[in-house]
């Protein structure tokens, strides 16, 4: 949840609502009492950026300084810039897409509430391809090209070089903006001795897509691999957001020369050396004669609405949980002979990752031994983050006969608040109509809701107003509230989760997760016939994503995922193996 998505894909790259129709777009965000103003900014490419025409979302980026593109500073926090969008279809070369007082804004709602001044302009085309699902309709949606879903990094969207223009919402003009550039595709990872990669067409997935799609892997392999072709190990998958390559592990000394850098996140100078650090210590561990000889996996199963699916089935998804299960980890399995049976395979992961072990885990309880989940995003939807959707009437404000409260969304270990969860999904309103943003509350709705008649995810809230709607938070419930299925179902799923259910948050994460782990916790603690008998634990002031590290703050302890939890499995494996099982081909 709300990753940082890889120093390397940034280096590589640095790199509602309307329908634009010729020269007027009029979105659904906007009333007919929507002022109108002279000011317009008129966005096209050239025949020579790309044959189109093109679907797809158009974003028009403006930005007080210069410290980076406009691309890169649309954020979920103060030091966010402006951006505006419009929805365009079958847009050919030359032709315009027009932004007019109507455009659906964030922060500001439209252009008209642009101070005059001198800016930063940009704009961005988000190409969209058409999908004929086998459910029978018919969706435009982002395709992924290799970057993780991210609409400013995607390779082959068109953006133009950012000008600093003066605007004044009061005087009648157009300013024309041409994008006349393209992101370049992204190179293949290398491989190395221990680090290997895997792509294969899932059969499930390209059935419900209508077209070839694909499931890859980064494999980091076992010392001695080579050397004693006999062993079978068993797998841990490490769940989470989209990686390029296999992520943590560094087989040279760190860099003497890296210029140190600045974490803001965990206020750490110098971080980018530390991580190296770590990177290359886990590396030692690793190839060392005391670590055990395990298969681990990092995912990738970025989709059209998302940098990762949340590894379960899912109406607007389709398959994925069947595709990773049945399909992806036996293939792995069969080329680096991993053991292939569910004793011996184990999951951990953080955010969306600890949401996804833990899911795994609890709709393919035979399938796998134990999962380890950090800081997982919401786990009981009584709690999701601040909002009770069974209860509550609107998302973004507590019910109240006078008062209006804006719900925070983001906070620090002190509780100070950076964000509002009105502001988060506003921001991606602006990005994109029908839960296409690809951000992190469209996404748990596009795992979640059901389809809606036009073919995209029905919404769980009013993306403008917050207004719940109860019939679909029943459909989640009844489908991925994590706590509530567990419960529903223990007389069946519990004696199949019994001791393999890890929990560990921050009692000050961010984004509010550990309300719904405290919940969970009451369950499990609750149950009997059987005990659970796992562990749930909570870091003392600790922020988003704790993992379960008493030691180390955050900023450290999210560095050692790969070392936190192998003397648990170890000893899962030697208290659960089957009798017979293999316990020696790997302990060399």
């Amino acid at each position: 949840m709300f990753a940082t998505f890889q120093k390397l894909l940034q280096n590589l790259l640095l790199p509602v609502i309307c329908t634009v129709s010729l020269w007027v777009a009029a979105p659904l965000s906007a009333g007919p009492d929507m002022p109108s103003t002279g000011l317009r900014f008129a966005l096209s490419y050239p025949s020579s950026a790309g044959n189109g025409p093109f679907d797809g979302r158009m974003l028009l980026l403006i930005s007080t300084n210069d410290q980076q593109e406009p691309r890169f500073q649309i954020r979920e926090d103060p030091k966010t810039q402006l951006v505006f969008g419009l929805d365009v279809e079958g847009l050919a070369p030359g032709q315009k897409a027009v932004f007019d007082a109507a455009a659906f804004g964030f922060p500001l709602k439209s252009i008209t509430d642009i101070p005059p001044g001198e800016y930063w302009v940009q704009g961005l085309l988000h190409k969209y391809e058409t999908f004929q699902r086998a459910d029978g309709h018919v969706v435009k949606l982002p395709m992924d090209r290799g970057e993780g879903q991210q609409w400013n990094r995607a390779p082959g969207n068109f953006y133009s070089t950012p000008r600093k223009i003066r605007i004044d919402p009061a005087q009648k003009t157009t300013i024309e903006i041409v994008l006349d550039q393209e992101i370049p595709p992204i190179p293949d990872p290398p491989e190395t001795k221990y680090i290997k990669h895997i792509k294969m067409q899932s059969k499930l997935l390209s059935k419900f897509w209508g077209r070839p799609m694909y499931l890859g892997a980064h494999i980091l392999l076992p010392e001695g691999f080579d050397e004693h072709p006999e062993a079978r190990y068993p797998l841990i998958i490490n769940h989470g957001h989209f990686p390029y390559t296999f992520g943590g592990f560094r087989e040279e000394p760190p860099d003497p020369d890296l210029e140190p850098d600045y974490s803001e996140r965990f206020q750490i100078e110098g971080y980018n050396r530390i991580q190296q650090e770590y990177a290359y210590q886990f590396y030692k561990e690793w190839t060392g004669p005391d670590f055990p000889r395990f298969l681990i996996i990092e995912i990738q199963h970025a989709n059209p609405y998302y940098d990762d699916s949340y590894a379960v089935n899912s109406q607007n998804l389709g398959p994925y949980g069947d595709a990773i299960t049945y399909e992806l980890v036996p293939y792995i399995e069969k080329q680096f002979r991993g053991i292939g049976e569910g004793w011996a395979r184990f999951m951990y992961g953080g955010s969306t990752g600890g949401w996804e072990v833990l899911a795994a885990q609890v709709f393919y309880p035979d399938e796998y031994n134990g999962c380890f989940a950090a800081c997982p995003d919401p786990i009981d939807f009584r709690a999701y983050c601040l909002v009770n959707i069974y209860q509550n009437k609107n998302a973004y404000y507590p019910e109240s006969d006078w008062l209006k409260v804006l719900r925070p969304e983001k906070r620090n270990y002190l509780g100070e608040i950076s964000f509002t969860l009105e502001g988060v999904n506003h921001l991606e309103l602006a990005l994109a109509s029908k839960g296409r943003s690809g951000q992190q509350w469209d996404i748990w709705q596009a795992v979640y809701s059901p389809v809606g008649d036009d073919g995209y995810p029905q919404p769980i809230w009013d993306k403008l107003s917050g207004e719940i709607d109860p019939e679909v938070a029943a459909f989640w419930r009844e489908n991925y509230d994590l706590r509530y299925i567990m419960e529903r179902d223990w007389k069946t799923l519990g004696p199949k989760l019994q001791g393999k259910i890890h929990i560990y948050v921050g009692d000050m994460d961010n984004y509010y997760l550990n309300n719904a782990v405290y919940l969970t916790e009451q369950f499990l603690e609750s149950t009997r016939d059987p005990y659970y008998a796992g562990e749930v634990a909570y870091g003392d002031r600790a922020e988003h994503c704790w993992n379960g590290d008493p030691e180390r703050g955050n900023g450290y302890s999210r560095l050692r995922y790969h070392q936190m939890y192998v003397d648990k499995i170890l000893k899962r494996i030697e208290t659960t193996a089957p009798e017979g099982a293999d316990l020696s081909s790997w302990r060399y």
